[in-house]
């Protein structure tokens, strides 16, 4: 190899880490040909993991630098939100003994297909859109906390000296997952996280429920929090949330919350642990 082409191996080595992703297309767009990246795999340098996507030789394959490569080198708006933020939060009932870790993923555009593919411990599941009105930024190193914050989201950095990628807050993680598919299910897990939230900033709860767009997720999490005499909810003022008209049903036969109107299983008490 020339030296100008040893150089072009090292930055791209160098940029990768041991833990990141880098596809086709990225490499394509910056001047990588598809027969000098053949010829990088070739002479060891590139694993390919999956098809149409690339790491460094011997690097560790880890769904934290994935979601890393996502955001910054892939520039997709997806993000970590839902359950799984609010397991890395701390707030986890359901153990799944012997199932992978489902790791939660927002966004208004669809993961690539070669994430599925990945061989990893975890995997990811696309939940779609999320249901707030703001529209998601690009999640470059620049972009401040406080950006961030404004539609409660923020950098989180799992492992030691490795760089953060976007996860949703417990605020904003909770209404998320209060969004899901209708049914008991649902309630009895959201019901079962919202136990133990015990400490949601009233501010940010405000804020996120005026930008909510669900109907079902903003009455849900409200019948939830009043449910268990949260501290916070006295604090959040609620004049400024749409919360619709009329009744919302959850499941036929429950319960209707009095204040909130929708319903919610009769059976409730008896799913807590």
């Amino acid at each position: 190899m020339s030296e100008q082409k040893n150089q072009k191996i090292n930055r791209l080595l160098a940029s990768l880490g041991d833990s990141e992703l880098v596809s086709s297309r990225w490499l394509q767009a910056h001047g990588y040909s598809r027969s000098l990246v053949a010829r990088y795999v070739a002479s060891g340098w590139l694993a390919s993991p999956a098809r149409g996507v690339y790491q460094r030789k011997g690097g560790r394959l880890q769904w934290q630098g994935v979601m890393r490569s996502l955001q910054q080198r892939e520039g997709l708006p997806l993000y970590v939100g839902g359950r799984f933020a609010l397991a890395m939060h701390g707030h986890e009932h359901y153990l799944r003994l012997g199932e992978a870790a489902t790791v939660t993923l927002y966004g208004p555009v669809r993961p690539p297909g070669w994430l599925d593919e990945l061989a990893l411990l975890e995997r990811f599941v696309f939940c779609g859109k999320p249901p707030f009105d703001w529209q998601l930024p690009h999640f470059t190193v620049e972009m401040q906390s406080d950006t961030l914050r404004e539609q409660g989201l923020e950098w989180n950095e799992m492992l030691a000296g490795a760089e953060p990628f976007v996860c949703s807050t417990p605020e904003r993680a909770i209404l998320e997952l209060c969004d899901g598919p209708s049914g008991a299910a649902l309630v009895y897990e959201a019901d079962a996280l919202m136990q133990s939230l015990a400490t949601l900033r009233p501010k940010r709860v405000a804020g996120l429920l005026r930008h909510c767009r669900s109907i079902k997720a903003k009455r849900l999490f409200l019948a939830l929090a009043d449910r268990y005499q949260h501290a916070w909810l006295r604090r959040v003022p609620l004049d400024r949330v749409g919360l619709g008209s009329g009744k919302r049903v959850l499941m036929p036969g429950g319960r209707l919350h009095p204040t909130y109107q929708i319903t919610l299983p009769r059976d409730l008490d008896e799913h807590l642990g």
